[in-house]
């Protein structure tokens, strides 16, 4: 089950084919969904995350909590609107682009990949845009 929470004033217009989705890619990487909960919040509700949970004291677009057993994917991610807002325009995209790739990053991770080295942010990056033109297709 994917679930969408709101801590703040945004929200998804299309939760249902924003679900179906994220349950494709995750099938298309030979993974099994179990619970995976999306919070939309602002800055400073990531923020107070990161520095109480990671000990990081910067702002984040993403933080996600992995509670993953072996192929079955499970996990809370939480999301800074305000922070994908910033990177959109930062990237020249538009806010919808952002989110989705945010939205999969976070399933990225939980299917195994990583984006700690040059290498395997370019393999992630590679896997986001091959899913945004998953998402584009199913429109």
């Amino acid at each position: 089950m994917i679930s969408f929470n709101y801590e703040t004033d945004f929200q998804l217009s299309n939760e249902a084919k924003i679900s179906s989705w994220i349950t494709k890619i995750i099938e298309h990487h030979n993974c099994k969904q179990d619970e995976i909960s999306y919070v939309f919040c602002d800055d400073e509700y990531l923020h107070r995350l990161n520095v109480q949970y990671l000990n990081h004291d910067t702002l984040t677009d993403i933080i996600s909590f992995d509670y993953s057993m072996g192929k079955t994917i499970s996990g809370d991610i939480f999301i800074s609107v305000e922070r994908v807002e910033d990177n959109a325009k930062d990237f020249e995209v538009d806010f919808s682009t952002e989110l989705h790739r945010v939205i999969i990053h976070g399933i990225l991770h939980y299917c195994g990949f990583k984006d700690k080295t040059e290498d395997d942010s370019k393999l992630m990056r590679a896997k986001e845009d091959e899913a945004l033109l998953i998402l584009k297709e199913m429109s």
